[in-house]
C-alpha cells in the first residue's frame, strides 16, 4: 500500500511539474511578441472636438469616436457601483483573471445548457482582460486571443493600478449610438452629464458593454429593460442598492432622451463649417476629429437665428415678387395619389414645416391636397394669389384670378400650415399656404467692429440647400458699397464733406482704338457742382470716377487693400464703381473698421481654442493683462488692457465718413433703414444689371453685411437694387438685433468740429433753415463758403454743365482738374490701355 501511495504520489508530483511547464510554456510562447502594455501609461483616446457659442451653448461636434474623456475621480460611485457589479464584481481583488468568476460562468453555462433554450453563454472576462483586448488586441475569437489576453492582464495588473485600469476601460469602451467612453452615452441617451444620471440610468449604461446593439432602447425595448433591470438586480446583490431601491427601480419603465444641447444654435451649420475648415488648416485633420479641442466661437446664438431667419425671410420675399415657377413634378390624382406621393422625394432646401402634397382637387376658391399619412387638406387662393407665372430677366405675368390660374389637378407642390391670413382672419385646421424654394441666394454678416468677432453668419437660403458659404466664399461685386472708401481716400488727401465735385457727364480714354468710356448715373441724371456728402447719399457714380481719377487708382487700390476688401484691386478707374470682387465678410469687416475709428480689426470666428488638457493653443486677442490674475481684490486699480489695433487712418476722417453715411440713411438711397429709430449708418449697393445688391452698414457697436444675388450672377430684376432688396433685410436685423438696447450716438473722436450747414449745399445755414445738418470737418480744415472750387475731372466734350454752376465759379478747360483747398496740385490719370470692365449703373 505504501508503495502503491508513494507511485501516486510521485506521479502527481510529475503531472503538477508537466503541467506547471506547460502553462509556462504557453505564456513564453504566447508572450513572446505581445503588444507593449506601457503605452498605457499615456493614454491619450480619440476625444471629440466641440464647438461652443460665445453663451456656452454647443454649437458642433467633430469626431472618428463620440467621446468625453473624463478622470476617474470625476466618474460618480453610483457609476462606477453599477459596470462592477454588471462587469467585474472582484476587481479590485483579483490579479488580472478572476478564478471565482470563471467558475460561476461555467456553473452557469452547464445550467442553462441543461435547461434547454437559447441563452446567451455567460463571460468570465475581467475589466482588466477587456482593457487588454480593446486596446491591445483584435475581437477574433479564439482561445490564442483568450491566453494572450491573460496574460497581459497579468501584466498590466502589475504595471498600473486599479484606479487607472478602470479610468481606461469607463472611457473606452463602446455603449451604442456612436458612444464611445460612459460620458459621451449619457449625454446620447439620458442628455445628461455622468453627475446627473440616477440608478437606473447608469445600470443601463453598464448593461450595454456586452452588446450594445442588441440592447437600444429603440428597436429592443423589452431586451433593454431586462438587460438594464438584471444589472439592478446584481447591484442589489453586491450591497450596492437596497431592496426597496431595487423593487422600485425593476418596476420603472426605461426612458431614453435625444440630446437637445444642439437645438439652441440651429442655423449655424455655415458658421460651424467654416470653424471645421479653419480648424483642420490650423491643427490638421487628426487633430480636429481625434485631439479633443474645445473651441469658444463667436457666434452669439440669438443674432444668428435671427439672422438666419429674416435672411430667408428677405429671399423669399423677393422670391414671390418675381413669380411661381410651377410644381415639383406632376403625379396621377386618382385613388393611388398616397403611394405616388410617397415616391416624391423632399427637395433639399425646404424648411421643416413645409411638406410636399398633390392636388387632388380644384374649384375656383381653392384648391384640396393630399398629404402624407393619407391625409388632406385645403389651400385657399388668398394663399397662392402672389404665384404670378415667372417669366424672362425675372419679370413675371399677369395676376391670377382663381386657383386654377396657379394649379392644377396631380400638381406636386410645396405647402405650410398656416392659422391665418394676412389679414388675421382665422382659418380652419388643415389649411396650408404655397410655398417655394427661391432660387436667389444671399448672405449675412454681423460683426463686432471693436474686436472684429464675428458674431452671426448666415451663408445662404439653406445648409441642406447648398454648403457654399455665400458670406465668406462667395467673390461678387460690391457696386456702390465700394464708394465710402474712395471717398475716405478724399478725406484723408484735403478734402471736407462740403467739397465740391461735378455730377455730369465724363468720357475717358480706354487706350488706342477704343472708344470712349462714358459711366453713367443710375438714374441718368446729373446734379451739376455736388458736395462729397450728397454723391454718397445719392450714390452719383460720376462723381465718383472724377474723385478716384483725382485721388490716382494708386491711392484708392491702397485704401482697398489696408481695409482688406481687395488684395490686388486693378488700377481702372471702372474698380472705383465696385467692379472687383469681394466677399460680404471682407467687406462688412472694412465698415467695421470705419465706425470704430479707423483702427484695424481681423474678422474671426474663433475666440479661443484649447487642447484636450485644457491649455490655450490660440486666443484671437493677443494682448497680455497685467494684474487680471490678481487671486483676490484688494483695493488695487482696475486693470487697463493695452489697445493695440493699428490705427489705419485718421479717426476724423473715419468718423466724417460715418457721419456722411448716416445721411445715406436719413435722406439717401438707405432710407428705409430709418425705420430702425436708432442711429444708423451704412451704404446700398447695386452692381451693373442689378447681378448684386447690397446694404452694408453699422449702429455704434455693431456692423453688419447683407448680400443678396444669383450663384450663376443673372439680373434681379430692373428695378431691383440693394435698397429695395437688401435694406429691408439690413433693417429687419437691426430692430431685432438693438430692440433692447438704448439709442447710442456715434461717437465723436477729439479734433472735430461740428458747423451747422445746409445738408444739401455745403454751405452754412441760414437760421431757421430746416435742412440744416451738423457737418463734421477738422480742425484744420477751412469752412465752405459762397465761392467753391468744383472738382471738374474729364468733362465730356458734348455736354455743357456751365449751368449748373455758379456765375462767379466759371468752368476750367475740359479735362482739367481743380483741386479743393489743401490737395495739392492733381494731374489727370489716364486709364490703362484696355477696354474698362463693365461698371455702368451702380447704385
Amino acid at each position: 500500500m505504501l508503495r502503491f501511495f508513494a507511485w501516486l504520489t510521485s506521479l502527481l508530483l510529475l503531472l503538477a511539474i508537466a503541467g506547471a511547464g506547460g502553462v509556462l510554456f504557453v505564456f513564453w510562447h504566447y508572450g513572446r511578441d505581445l503588444p507593449d502594455y506601457h503605452q498605457l501609461a499615456h493614454y491619450e483616446p480619440p476625444v471629440t472636438t466641440r464647438v461652443y457659442g460665445g453663451d456656452g451653448r454647443l454649437v458642433a461636434e467633430y469626431a472618428v469616436e463620440k467621446r468625453v474623456f473624463v478622470p476617474l475621480y470625476a466618474i460618480p460611485q453610483v457609476v462606477k457601483d453599477a459596470f462592477l457589479s454588471a462587469e467585474d464584481k472582484n476587481f479590485y481583488s483579483h490579479a488580472g483573471v478572476d478564478p471565482v468568476g470563471i467558475a460561476r460562468a461555467i456553473v452557469i453555462n452547464l445550467r442553462n445548457r441543461g435547461m434547454g433554450g437559447d441563452r446567451r453563454p455567460v463571460g468570465a472576462s475581467t475589466i482588466t482582460q477587456q482593457v487588454a483586448k480593446n486596446f491591445l488586441l483584435t475581437n477574433e475569437v479564439s482561445v490564442e486571443r483568450k491566453v494572450k489576453e491573460a496574460i497581459l492582464a497579468f501584466r498590466i495588473e502589475r504595471a498600473f493600478s486599479k484606479d487607472h485600469i478602470l479610468e481606461l476601460y469607463l472611457n473606452e469602451i463602446y455603449l451604442g449610438v456612436g458612444s464611445y467612453g460612459v460620458a459621451a452615452a449619457a449625454l446620447n441617451y439620458f442628455d445628461k452629464g455622468l453627475d446627473e444620471l440616477s440608478i437606473h440610468e447608469a445600470a443601463y449604461l453598464a448593461a450595454l458593454p456586452k452588446a450594445p446593439n442588441n440592447y437600444n432602447p429603440h428597436r429592443h425595448y423589452q431586451a433593454a429593460k431586462e438587460r438594464r433591470d438584471w444589472v439592478v438586480g446584481r447591484m442589489y446583490e453586491d450591497g450596492k442598492v437596497s431592496q426597496s431601491e431595487y423593487q422600485v427601480m425593476v418596476a420603472m419603465p426605461l426612458e431614453v432622451r435625444s440630446r437637445k444641447e444642439m437645438q439652441a444654435t440651429q442655423g449655424a451649420d455655415y458658421f460651424a463649417e467654416d470653424i471645421r475648415r479653419e480648424l483642420a488648416a490650423k491643427f490638421g485633420e487628426s487633430a480636429l476629429y481625434k485631439g479633443g479641442l474645445v473651441v469658444r466661437a463667436s457666434m452669439d446664438a440669438r443674432l444668428q437665428a435671427v439672422g438666419s431667419r429674416l435672411l430667408r425671410q428677405g429671399l423669399a420675399s423677393y422670391d414671390r415678387r418675381h413669380g411661381y415657377r410651377g410644381p415639383l413634378t406632376r403625379i396621377s390624382a386618382t385613388s393611388t395619389w398616397p403611394q405616388s406621393l410617397a415616391a416624391v422625394p423632399k427637395p433639399g432646401g425646404a424648411a421643416e414645416t413645409w411638406e410636399t402634397a398633390v392636388v387632388i382637387g380644384l374649384t375656383e376658391t381653392e384648391a384640396t391636397l393630399g398629404l402624407s399619412g393619407n391625409r388632406t387638406g385645403k389651400l385657399p387662393f388668398a394663399e397662392m394669389k402672389w404665384a404670378r407665372p415667372t417669366l424672362e430677366k425675372q419679370a413675371v405675368g399677369p395676376m391670377p384670378r382663381r386657383a386654377g390660374d396657379v394649379v392644377a389637378q396631380g400638381d406636386v407642390i410645396l405647402v405650410e400650415p398656416v392659422a391665418k391670413s394676412d389679414d388675421g382672419h382665422a382659418y380652419p385646421a388643415a389649411t396650408f399656404s404655397l410655398r417655394q424654394i427661391p432660387k436667389v441666394e444671399g448672405a449675412l454678416v454681423a460683426i463686432d467692429p471693436h474686436t472684429g468677432r464675428v458674431l452671426a453668419m448666415v451663408g445662404g437660403w439653406s445648409y441642406g440647400k447648398s454648403q457654399f458659404n455665400r458670406a465668406s466664399q462667395a467673390l461678387r461685386q460690391p457696386g456702390s458699397s465700394f464708394k465710402p472708401f474712395i471717398y475716405l481716400a478724399a478725406l484723408e488727401s484735403g478734402y471736407t464733406p462740403s467739397s465740391l465735385v461735378l455730377d455730369a457727364p465724363i468720357a475717358l480714354p480706354q487706350g488706342p482704338g477704343l472708344p470712349l468710356w462714358r459711366p453713367k448715373n443710375y438714374h441718368d441724371d446729373y446734379l451739376g457742382p455736388t458736395t462729397l456728402r450728397v454723391g454718397i447719399e445719392k450714390s452719383r457714380n460720376l462723381m465718383t470716377v472724377r474723385l478716384a481719377q483725382a485721388l490716382g487708382m494708386e491711392k484708392v487700390a491702397d485704401y482697398s487693400q489696408r481695409f482688406g476688401i481687395y488684395d490686388n484691386l486693378p488700377h481702372q478707374l471702372a474698380m472705383a464703381l465696385g467692379a472687383g470682387e469681394t466677399t460680404p465678410l471682407r467687406l462688412t469687416a472694412a465698415y467695421a473698421m470705419l465706425v470704430n475709428g479707423g483702427k484695424r480689426v481681423r474678422p474671426t470666428l474663433i475666440d479661443r481654442i484649447q487642447d484636450r488638457n485644457g491649455k490655450t493653443v490660440f486666443s484671437h486677442d493677443p494682448r497680455f493683462c497685467e494684474g487680471c490674475s490678481a487671486p483676490r481684490f484688494s483695493g488695487q486699480d482696475m486693470p487697463l488692457l493695452p489697445d493695440i489695433r493699428e490705427q489705419l487712418v485718421d479717426p476724423v476722417s473715419a468718423y466724417q465718413m460715418v457721419s456722411i453715411m448716416e445721411g445715406v440713411v436719413q435722406r439717401g438711397t438707405g432710407t428705409s433703414v430709418r425705420a430702425v429709430g436708432k442711429p444708423l449708418a451704412g451704404k446700398t449697393g447695386t452692381s451693373n444689371d442689378s447681378n448684386d445688391v447690397w446694404f452694408v452698414g453699422f449702429s455704434p457697436d455693431l456692423a453688419v453685411g447683407v448680400f443678396v444675388g444669383f450663384d450663376d450672377p443673372a439680373s434681379l430684376g430692373a428695378k431691383e437694387t440693394g435698397g429695395s432688396i437688401a435694406a429691408p433685410i439690413f433693417r429687419d436685423f437691426m430692430i431685432e438685433a438693438l430692440k433692447d438696447k438704448p439709442p447710442t450716438a456715434f461717437r465723436v473722436p477729439p479734433g472735430v468740429r461740428l458747423v451747422r450747414v445746409d445738408a444739401r449745399t455745403g454751405k452754412p445755414a441760414m437760421p431757421g433753415d430746416a435742412k440744416a445738418i451738423h457737418e463734421a470737418f477738422k480742425s484744420s480744415d477751412r469752412m465752405p463758403g459762397d465761392e467753391e472750387e468744383v472738382l471738374e475731372g474729364g468733362v465730356d466734350a458734348g455736354f455743357s454743365f456751365a449751368p449748373y454752376l455758379n456765375a462767379e465759379e466759371g468752368a476750367g478747360p475740359s479735362g482739367e482738374l481743380i483741386p479743393p483747398p489743401g490737395a495739392g496740385g492733381v494731374a489727370p490719370v489716364p486709364l490703362p490701355a484696355g477696354p474698362a470692365p463693365t461698371a455702368g449703373g451702380l447704385y
